[in-house]
């Protein structure tokens, strides 16, 4: 597994899902983004960055929210450095988005040490092992060959199948809470116990928050990310957005106004 010593402090987020229609959330985010350029020591971005990315020839000839993105993401890259991960919607991200905005591609698992703390980093739809039909669908389109087929396409055929395929996605959420829509404890534990871990940062699920718990006597700590969104929000409904920040004090979660979460 690939491995990575920094020494800090590490900002982690994920889940912002930056697209032509979620223009304050960006804006959210690049706030965060000028935050983090003045203030952390590496920044690691864990998947599902842009709402959907249909590969990296999209950014030949940018839509003009591509293109501010990817200023903003060059910008941050050049105060700090920038490790991105790949997310359910964002897993074609190549390396020549990485060369564009000056960022690192990591590997979909990551074990990162900050002061002497090893911990295991992730997206972490691949933990979420009781969603039987979302885990056979993963391995279609994480597919080599696959994925050569699909970007052999134009870009317009490829927006079409993406969008076919976000509309099935939203029909099969209905049942939000439902379990298999969560992490798999021991799925988790396996991955863990390999690496001789017990903490692990991941996002994907929007259910943020510290989770101290363990599976079958081992320890398990998990800190989940919280997923960005200040543009489809109920009326009762708060923005959203958050990071992890890892130093010599420890874990701690930030929301939006960089106030601890309990």
């Amino acid at each position: 597994m690939n491995k990575l010593a920094i020494d800090g402090p590490a900002w982690l987020a994920s889940d912002i899902h930056l697209g032509p229609n979620n223009p304050k959330t960006a804006q959210s985010f690049y706030e965060f983004l000028d935050l983090a350029g003045a203030q952390a020591g590496a920044l690691f971005l864990l998947g599902d960055i842009f709402d959907v990315w249909i590969g990296d020839d999209c950014i030949d000839q940018p839509a003009p929210w591509l293109e501010d993105s990817l200023a903003k993401l060059q910008d941050t890259a050049g105060q700090v450095p920038v490790w991105i991960a790949h997310g359910n919607r964002d897993f074609l991200m190549g390396n020549k988005l990485a060369r564009r905005i000056g960022a690192t591609l990591l590997e979909s698992q990551t074990i990162l040490e900050v002061k002497g703390k090893q911990l295991l980093l992730a997206h972490g739809d691949e933990f979420c092992t009781q969603d039987k039909r979302y885990q056979r669908f993963r391995a279609i389109v994480r597919n080599p060959w696959v994925q050569k087929v699909f970007l052999s396409l134009s870009l317009k055929q490829r927006e079409a199948i993406a969008y076919r395929a976000r509309q099935k996605s939203m029909q099969t959420q209905s049942k939000p809470n439902a379990v298999w829509h969560d992490v798999c404890l021991e799925s988790i534990a396996k991955v863990l116990a390999a690496q001789n871990l017990t903490t692990l940062v991941h996002g994907h699920t929007h259910r943020p928050g510290h989770f101290p718990d363990s599976v079958a006597g081992q320890a398990l700590d998990r800190w989940v990310l919280p997923d960005w969104e200040s543009d489809h929000l109920e009326d009762n409904q708060l923005a959203r957005g958050g990071w992890l920040v890892i130093d010599k004090a420890g874990l701690e979660l930030h929301d939006l106004q960089a106030k601890k979460m309990k």
